[in-house]
């Protein structure tokens, strides 16, 4: 289960992890009274999406009055936003509002399930931002990744050595990272992600975007995060499927599998591709 960048961040928030002043608004009067809340300008508007590349898109606008909050706002809420990651595009029904940041560097952090390990990992660099993913495949060492010994969690060391390489200020850097693994832990999570986290003109460290994944098989231990779900997100054929405790998902091809247990459902679709053919949905 995916959750929006505006409840990552608030989850963030309790854990202690910095994020931009900000506030989620589902319509234009509502994002008016945010903007008055917050009490200055520029601003960010950000879609709230569950994909990547929106800043790309131009899902994330910098407004410096009411007015262009108004157009932006306009511009986004109701609409389908494409990315590169979602040519098919994802409905807009709530965009985040937040302060603007001074933003001096940028940096990736992340923590995932590394499967061929069996094994969490965290993951850093000084790449961080909107490229990330095409400066990693032009150059896989520019993302540095430690291995987490999940008996012993990650160790105060491993924060250290990354804040080393990375030339960021340690103790905050520390902080940030073991609270991230805390909320991977504590919500089962699948994905914790912060692109980017930067430091700003005035050398601080804020995580300026989230994103977290939830492992759907935990989630009966959190009811509040299942109250997060964002419906509108999930394709038509995805959630009706989901209502019967089905897993589906929808490909390219035109030969429909309806297979029992998810490794003969995998195998199925090997073999569908090496006689040539093309599957149509994991089922």
């Amino acid at each position: 289960m995916k959750l929006h960048e505006h409840q990552a961040k608030e989850i963030f928030s309790k854990y202690g992890i910095p994020v931009p002043e900000g506030k989620v608004a589902f319509s234009l009067k509502e994002a008016k009274q945010v903007a008055e809340e917050l009490g200055e300008f520029p601003l960010v508007v950000k879609a709230q999406i569950h994909c990547g590349g929106r800043g790309k898109a131009g899902g994330v606008k910098i407004v410096k009055n009411m007015e262009e909050l108004q157009q932006s706002v306009e511009v986004l809420l109701g609409k389908v936003l494409k990315t590169f990651q979602c040519p098919d595009g994802k409905p807009v029904n709530r965009v985040l509002i937040e302060k603007a940041t001074n933003i001096d560097r940028e940096y990736y952090l992340a923590i995932t399930l590394d499967r061929s390990k069996s094994k969490p990992v965290i993951m850093a660099s000084a790449a961080g931002g909107m490229e990330i993913e095409e400066i990693v495949k032009e150059d896989p060492d520019a993302i540095i990744i430690e291995t987490i010994d999940p008996e012993l969690g990650l160790m105060p060391y491993q924060t250290r050595e990354l804040a080393f390489k990375l030339n960021l200020p340690v103790k905050d850097f520390v902080n940030i990272a073991l609270k991230l693994y805390q909320i991977y832990r504590d919500l089962d999570a699948s994905l914790v992600e912060i692109n980017p986290l930067v430091i700003t003109k005035e050398g601080n460290l804020i995580a300026l975007d989230a994103k977290m994944d939830i492992d759907d098989n935990a989630l009966f231990r959190h009811k509040d995060i299942q109250e997060m779900e964002d419906e509108s997100q999930i394709p038509t054929l995805e959630a009706e499927a989901k209502k019967y405790g089905l897993n589906y998902i929808k490909l390219n091809g035109n030969i429909g599998c309806m297979v029992n247990g998810a490794g003969l459902a995998m195998a199925t679709m090997d073999i569908i591709k090496l006689a040539g053919g093309g599957p149509a949905n994991f089922l």
